[in-house]
């Protein structure tokens, strides 16, 4: 049985977050390694919404580790700002989810971009080559599968 995908479709959520004085370096700004975790809080937002959070996928015998993340940063957050997180799920044909994110400051400006790539693993430890039922069932009921 062969799956079309559709494209041209955004699945996405919008989140804030608070920049706490521990996320911030000596020069009172963000220190970089902090995105990720603005990232991990946008994709946990995302998974909570859109039915595919670490809770779904545990309960399907899967965790998915992140085993590729990119990040750009083009201005600085400061304690106190509150940023807005866009998660993007970026569809793929492969067993991986794959999400790009787009951060901005209180001005609307963008403050930082970036990517993560995940892998399905079984709770044995296995990688997943093939995309979990569990999964597909997910695609198809957001459209983006269609059989």
């Amino acid at each position: 049985m062969k799956r079309r995908m559709l494209s041209n479709m955004e699945i996405s959520y919008i989140t804030k977050v608070r920049v706490r004085f521990v996320e911030t370096d000596p020069l009172g700004i963000v220190w970089h390694g902090n995105y990720i975790q603005y990232f991990e809080d946008g994709r946990e937002a995302f998974g909570r919404e859109h039915g595919i959070s670490y809770l779904d996928q545990k309960e399907n015998g899967y965790t998915t580790p992140i085993v590729k993340s990119t990040s750009e940063h083009k201005r600085p957050l400061r304690y106190g700002d509150t940023a807005t997180v866009k998660t993007i799920y970026v569809d793929s044909p492969a067993a991986k989810l794959i999400f790009r994110y787009e951060i901005y400051n209180e001005q609307e400006e963008l403050v930082c971009t970036g990517s993560t790539t995940q892998v399905f693993v079984t709770d044995e430890g296995e990688l997943s080559l093939n995309i979990p039922e569990f999964f597909v069932e997910w695609k198809k009921k957001v459209g983006l599968l269609n059989e």
